[in-house]
């Protein structure tokens, strides 16, 4: 190879190691980015800051280390093209640099016993320029391999449990690979020197950071990825702790509630045997012709009678009781509730689960449609059979977007008025499971409708 070619190679291969790792961040993002919209747009984004910016910082001559940090800072810039919260992308991009560094840390040792294994002799300058350019090829090669294989554990790692990336569990995750980044440049630094005009090599001087350096980069990598684990792990147990204390109260509510039904007849019964004294009483101020008296005494029983009324009639108990609340609640917040619920023959299915389902799917609807404007406000409830299923399906209205996560089920957005928050709905699919059901939601304009189809028979 000809010095002329050698320098063309030496563009060439600067222009595709940077498209490598341009690519290299961009697939490392591309899980993370949601699927709403075009996708492949907000990657071009990412991948399109990353080479303008390089193309940048090589005519600026920037210092080195400063690359990264202003990488980070334009992709947090861009951060709401991409549909990606700013924590997200902080973290996405230090985990890249981590990695990137470490493995390129650890691939240089490597390249260094490589060089040394390959015996340099006077040659031909085309065979020396040859070696060099094959040298160096071999190190990109190695390094991207292991670049990749090592972001994609970390996205694997990622993916498993969604986190929720508040400052706290931002600075903890962060905190190790922030370490090893300022560990690998001040390792880059010491690579190679130059003293009085002789070139001198750390691993030449010290032999044993030839192990020590690849060993320490590893364990800064390991660290960043134990800490995601570790992480995820203390998540999924909040969010187990907080599901059995949503179904515990929910549990409580409904016992609540069966023993409110309980009272309800029980009043009902005793106000049967009190109806012969009325009667008589009554009887007797009308033979009297106490009329003033009389229909002060039917007012009065109006009145006690009033709060013996099951306006809504299921045919369970639990969801007569469920159902009406949720009545009380509407006419409250003038909400036009509409309801075309009928219980399934007994036996079929347990009450409780039924009533689980319910209790979540209404009470989301009643809060999504207080944001609502009045006037606009509804619900709609039924519940039929169709031959050896049972369907229950709840719409509402709502104002705002639905974002719906990579679970299928509705997330937190950051806009105040977010139709619903999706709390109980993983509670509602995991009943439908039991019956080897399923929930289905679906968004049409301004409405949010949640369909649960259970099977009859098949309770696990």
């Amino acid at each position: 190879m000809s010095e002329t070619g050698f320098r063309i190679f030496n563009s060439v291969f600067s222009a595709g190691a940077e498209l490598t790792y341009a690519v290299l961040l961009t697939a490392f993002f591309k899980p993370f980015i949601p699927s709403q919209g075009r996708k492949w747009r907000k990657l071009l984004i990412v991948f399109s800051v990353y080479i303008l910016f390089e193309i940048v910082c090589n005519r600026a001559a920037l210092p080195q280390g400063s690359f990264g940090l202003i990488l980070m800072a334009i992709l947090l810039v861009v951060s709401k093209w991409i549909d990606l919260e700013k924590p997200s992308v902080f973290l996405l991009t230090l985990l890249y640099f981590n990695a990137r560094i470490s493995s390129g840390l650890m691939v240089q040792s490597l390249y260094f016993i490589v060089e040394r294994s390959v015996p340099y002799r006077l040659e031909p300058p085309e065979a020396v320029f040859l070696r060099a350019a094959l040298l160096v090829m071999l190190f990109l090669v190695s390094h991207a391999a292991m670049l990749a294989v090592m972001l994609y554990a970390l996205q694997r790692q990622m993916r498993k449990q969604r986190m929720t990336l508040h400052c706290r569990e931002l600075c903890y995750l962060a905190l190790v690979p922030t370490a090893g980044i300022l560990f690998g440049q001040v390792i880059s630094r010491l690579l190679v020197e130059f003293k009085d005009g002789v070139l001198l090599q750390l691993y030449e001087r010290h032999p044993a950071f030839l192990a020590v350096v690849p060993v320490l980069a590893l364990l800064f990598y390991a660290g960043a990825y134990l800490t995601i684990a570790f992480q995820q792990g203390m998540a999924a147990l909040r969010e187990e702790q907080a599901t059995h204390y949503m179904e515990y109260q929910q549990t409580q509510t409904i016992r609540a509630r069966i023993h409110e039904a309980e009272q309800f007849y029980t009043r009902i019964r005793g106000l049967k045997h009190e109806m012969r004294s009325h009667l008589t009483n009554i009887r007797g101020l009308a033979q009297s012709g106490e009329y003033a008296s009389l229909e002060d005494y039917i007012s009065k029983m109006d009145e006690n009678m009033s709060g013996f009324e099951l306006t809504l009639q299921t045919g369970n108990p639990v969801t007569d009781v469920i159902v009406n609340g949720i009545r009380r609640q509407s006419l409250d917040l003038g909400i036009r509730f509409q309801v075309e619920f009928h219980y399934p023959e007994p036996g079929a299915y347990d009450a409780f689960d039924v009533g689980i389902i319910l209790q979540n799917l209404l009470q989301n609807a009643v809060e999504a449609c207080g944001k609502v404007s009045e006037g606009e406000r509804f619900i709609v409830l039924t519940g039929k059979r169709k031959g050896r299923f049972f369907l229950i399906e709840v719409k509402n209205s709502f104002v705002g977007e639905v974002v719906f996560g990579q679970d299928g089920l509705p997330v937190t957005t950051k806009q105040e008025d977010a139709p619903m928050h999706g709390i109980g709905l993983a509670n509602v699919r995991r009943e439908a499971e039991k019956y080897m059901g399923e929930l289905e939601l679906k968004v049409d304009q301004q409405t949010f409708s949640a369909t649960v189809l259970l099977q009859e028979g098949s309770s696990l």
